[in-house]
């Protein structure tokens, strides 16, 4: 059972707040969040087209950083995939809007669907 207090749940909180506050200007982050932002563009581009309705300029900065995280995890760690999604749904729950678990968790499954036939 996964706590508030699990270290890994705040690190992921930690970079996501990082992510959103770099979205409005350039700071001093973690080198986890520098490794996020890197790797921005293909992150962008995975979430562009699991949700093409919703242009990334248009989406709520905090569900896009969430996003962000959430791909680069997907793509870039061994941590199972069902974990990444289920904790980027519950920091969207605290930090989102009403909607945004829903969204998030509708981009995502997308994404791994289509990792999944790519691999």
């Amino acid at each position: 059972m996964k706590s508030a207090n699990d270290p890994r749940h705040k690190r992921r909180i930690r970079i996501v707040k990082e992510l959103f506050s770099y979205a409005f200007h350039e700071q001093d982050i973690s080198k986890e969040t520098q490794d996020v932002i890197d790797k921005s563009k293909e992150l962008d581009q995975h979430i562009s087209e699991s949700a093409p309705a919703w242009p990334l300029d248009k989406l709520n900065k905090i569900d896009l950083s969430i996003l962000r995280l959430a791909v680069y995890e997907l793509l870039y760690s061994d941590t199972p995939p069902k974990v990444i999604i289920d904790e980027a749904v519950e920091i969207a729950k605290q930090y989102g809007g009403k909607s945004s678990p829903s969204f998030i968790n509708g981009v995502l499954g997308n994404i791994l669907k289509l990792k999944d036939e790519n691999d």
